[in-house]
Formats: structure tokens, sequence, C-alpha cells
């Protein structure tokens, strides 16, 4: 990249957040603090009102813009496949967003880009596996819940937890929400719980905004997670599993922490790290007579257990009178 593109991008960059580190941008580019201090300077000398503090960062003065950016070939491409992750991955709401914001995009192209783009429509796609254990739900809840974030404002819900019966009604102050195994979750503070708890958007049944401020300051969610990650205690997990099974776990094996795998001919071995035992033998029974348990010793005994269990629900010992 050139100067005057490099230069031209930190500008984009410095309007795109409240602050900029020097750090960040010398990261971004591979070049030195002495160099980002140059660049700036450079565009101070054009013009730009740049804020500068020492410790803090860089920012653009209130109410500066740049005219409407050119996009490359590439960035115009980069939108399209967002668009269509946005279109399948996320809800109603976001989708809505998302087009508006593409319209604004595709009206700024050149005429060879928007037609581009109408090209290769047609040559990107995403598909998802469904669950046939699970129901589509096509619910708009991820903007008000990210609405609420922004706001500092709860939210009352109506949760069906998984295995009962009636929903329960929460008021709960969220922190962030991630996607992980097909799914959306929120963090949230419950105060019917007076905890964090992961609550699955696809169960909310409602969602509704309050007036009710949060009642203490909430970290963030990657600082959240990183804390319940490490607390959590972690198994290693060995197993050995015939070849042949190997293609109708491929994907799964990474929900259940696989590590590594390495060849024993006939036979592969699989490295897993986990946090919960027991829903890795739930899901190892699946294909448990294709495969076996290396260690540790407890999970094999837990395996016993388990297949020990569903032989008496087959054959219930009868008891005589």
């Amino acid at each position: 990249m050139n100067r005057i593109d490099r230069v031209t991008a930190i500008l984009i960059q410095l309007q795109s957040r409240r602050i900029v580190k020097a750090q960040d941008i010398a990261e971004r580019f591979g070049i030195s603090l002495r160099t980002v201090y140059r660049d700036i300077s450079t565009l101070c000398e054009a013009g730009v009102p740049i804020l500068g503090e020492a410790g803090v960062g860089y920012s653009i003065m209130d109410g500066y813009r740049l005219p409407p950016v050119m996009f490359t070939k590439e960035e115009a491409m980069a939108f399209l496949t967002a668009e269509k992750l946005v279109d399948k991955l996320t809800d109603q709401s976001i989708r809505e967003s998302y087009r508006s914001a593409m319209y604004k995009v595709r009206s700024v192209l050149k005429s060879a880009e928007k037609s581009l783009l109408e090209h290769m429509e047609q040559h990107i796609e995403i598909r998802q596996t469904s669950s046939p254990f699970l129901e589509e739900t096509d619910n708009a809840f991820l903007s008000p819940i990210l609405k609420s974030i922004t706001e500092q404002r709860c939210l009352h819900v109506q949760y069906q937890a998984f295995g009962t019966e009636a929903p329960t009604q929460r008021i709960i102050e969220p922190i962030g929400i991630f996607f992980a195994y097909d799914h959306w979750h929120v963090i949230a503070f419950c105060r019917l719980r007076n905890d964090y708890r992961d609550f699955r958007v696809d169960r909310l049944l409602s969602v509704q905004p309050t007036t009710l401020p949060f009642s203490t300051e909430h970290p963030v969610l990657k600082e959240y997670l990183n804390k319940i990650t490490a607390q959590r205690k972690l198994h290693t997990i060995v197993i050995e599993v015939d070849r042949d099974v190997l293609k109708y776990i491929d994907r799964q094996k990474f929900v259940y922490g696989f590590v590594e795998q390495i060849d024993r001919g006939a036979w592969v071995e699989m490295t897993f790290v986990s946090a919960w035992p027991d829903m890795f033998v739930r899901w190892f029974l699946l294909f448990a007579e294709k495969a076996r348990i290396l260690s540790p010793a407890s999970l094999q005994e837990e395996l016993r257990t388990r297949v020990t269990q569903l032989y008496h629900q087959i054959h219930p010992v009868s008891v005589e009178s």
C-alpha cells in the first residue's frame, strides 16, 4: 500500500471510531509508531481537525465528515458476502437495518461495481443445516436487545427454558450478544436469579423495553466470557474412532472441544478439551459402537453407567409379587 492510500485509510479509520490508538493504526498497517505520527501530522496539515491526547489516542472533531467514499471491487464483494451472512444468521430486526445500510452503500458504487454485485449475487449462497429438534423462529429481538445495552435500560422478557413447561417472566440487564453453535445468545444480569445468565434468543417468547435503568455497572461481554472460561475446570479427553465414522462427526467435533487427531491406521485417535464431560458422553453415545474412550478413566466409568441405565430401560427387571 502506498503512502497516499495508507493516509486515506487512516482518515477513514479515525472516522469509524470515537478514539483510535496509535498502536492500533501501527498494527493494522504494519508500520512503526514514528510513521503513524508522521501520517497523522500530514492529515493535520491537510486541514483535518484531529485531536490527540497522550495515553488516550486520536479523535476527529465532531461535525467533520468526508464526502462519500468510493469502494474497491474487493470491498464491494465483502459487503455482498456480509449481506448474505446477515440475511441467514440474524433476525428480522437486524436484516431490515442492514438492507437499508446496503442501499446506501450501493448508491455510491460506480456502475461497474453495481453490475458486478448484481452478477455475483447469484454465485454466493449461505446454507444452514436445521436441526429436527428445534423449531424455526423468526423473531426480531436482536435490535431491541442491542438498544437496551446502549441505553442502559432493562428488558422485560418471557423466557422458555429448556426442559420446562411454563415460561418465566424476567427483568434482565443485557451486557452483550454472541453467536455460537448455530444460535444467538444474550448474556444478561437476571433480577429474578440475582446473577448473570445465558439466554438463548430463540427461546425468548417476548421482549419488551422498560424505563428501568441498570442496577449497576456490568463487565463488557468479552471480559465476562473470558472470566467464565477461566473458571471452568477443563478435562482432556482422548478417544479412538473408526475411520468410517469421521465423516459423520467432522462438523460436530468442534462443538465438543476438538484439539487434534492422529492417524492410527483403521482407527483415528482424537483429543478433546471440554468443560462438560457429561455432555461429551451423551454425544459419544451416538457413535459409541464404532469408538472407545481411552482416557480419562472417570469418563469410561460414566459411559458404563449410562449404557447400563439404557439397558435397564430397554429390559426392565420384573419384580415378583
